[in-house]
């Protein structure tokens, strides 16, 4: 058995700890009981966006959910680089999160507001991140996290043109956007907010 395999019967057993039925769950965590059906028989693949509402209503860390590691820990996985950022993964490519260390260059092109599935959670170590979410304008100092819903326009730069470094979990659809771009033409009615929902094409780091 793998290691995501083993996510959802871990799920279950957290939840029945807690005497909580699948619908019980299910409507705190905000998902269909089916979904979470699903996820716990191993026939849906545990996501970011899923196991994130989940455990925090059971109380418990993502790690919980996985079997300790018998294999090397260690990472090593090639930095990437587009359009004045420089990623870093620190999850392997088996892994259901999606993990980075995202330094933004004063090179890189911000403001450009996106949408996309999923759920980012990110971590300021360094310099000052502005982060536009919908109508908000705001600003994050080293020390500062942030966690949203990508479904509402979004986008990340230096908020003084200065390198930043932050640390993200992000869900596939956002994995997509960070590495390869958004491959999208632009909005016919002329609008700053790009929407992606399938698959984009990989056109890999320059």
């Amino acid at each position: 058995m793998n290691e995501l395999a083993q996510v959802g019967p871990r799920l279950r057993a957290a939840r029945q700890a807690r005497g909580w039925t699948l619908d019980d769950l299910a409507s705190r965590a905000s998902i269909s009981a089916s979904t979470l059906s699903r996820l716990e028989s191993g026939k849906r693949q545990a996501t970011l966006e899923l196991v994130v509402p989940l455990t925090r209503q059971l109380g418990i860390r993502v790690d919980d959910l996985l079997p300790p590691a018998d294999r090397d820990p260690r990472v090593r996985r090639p930095e990437m680089r587009r359009d004045g950022m420089v990623m870093v993964p620190l999850a392997p490519e088996s892994s259901s999160m999606r993990a980075y260390r995202i330094t933004y260059t004063p090179q890189h092109r911000g403001g450009e507001l996106r949408v996309h599935d999923g759920h980012e959670w990110l971590y300021v170590l360094s310099g000052r991140l502005r982060l536009l979410l919908g109508d908000q304008d705001l600003v994050l100092e080293p020390g500062e996290a942030a966690e949203f819903d990508t479904r509402m326009p979004h986008s990340m730069t230096s908020a003084d043109g200065a390198e930043v470094t932050v640390l993200s979990l992000f869900s596939e659809a956002g994995e997509r956007i960070h590495t390869w771009g958004a491959g999208v033409p632009p909005d016919p009615e002329g609008t700053s907010v790009r929407e992606v929902r399938e698959p984009v094409q990989d056109i890999g780091p320059s």
